[in-house]
């Protein structure tokens, strides 16, 4: 697990804040329809969140506020909490992380376009979301243990 992310990487990420606070609804609504192709994962969701747009907008003010604190995380402490809560409430295991990377890459560039999402933006998103995955995978794995 890296300890901290690469400045440019950080830049990077930082800079993405403005198309994601445009266009994040769409793609996390995007995301979840290519995750959903796994029915296994589908059923570990509310549809009823899904169906009312409540999920996807809230994916998309998490990736927002992580985009805008990439280099700040103390700031989403209380938000990380709440979502490792609810990671463990429905069962998230570390192989789930992956399957949402390569759903939620292709949808942002999809919906931004190459000229936006370029290869080095993605890249990027790939290493941020990776640092962001291994901090989750490690506190739910704790709350796991803990809880059994």
């Amino acid at each position: 697990m890296r300890e901290t992310l690469s400045p440019e990487t950080i830049a990077i990420v930082k800079a993405t804040g403005p198309a994601l606070r445009r266009h994040g609804v769409e793609i996390t609504t995007r995301m979840y329809a290519r995750l959903f192709e796994d029915a296994s994962i589908k059923d570990m969701f509310d549809q009823a969140a899904q169906a009312s747009g409540e999920q996807p907008r809230r994916l998309a003010a998490a990736i927002l506020g992580f985009a805008e604190n990439v280099d700040k995380l103390q700031a989403l402490d209380g938000a990380i909490a709440r979502m490792v809560q609810r990671h463990v409430d429905t069962g998230v295991q570390p192989d789930h992380y992956p399957k949402v990377a390569a759903a939620l890459l292709p949808a942002i560039r999809e919906v931004l376009g190459e000229e936006v999402a370029t290869d080095e933006v993605l890249a990027a998103w790939a290493e941020a979301y990776t640092f962001l995955a291994d901090i989750l995978i490690g506190k739910e794995q704790a709350a796991y243990a803990e809880a059994a």
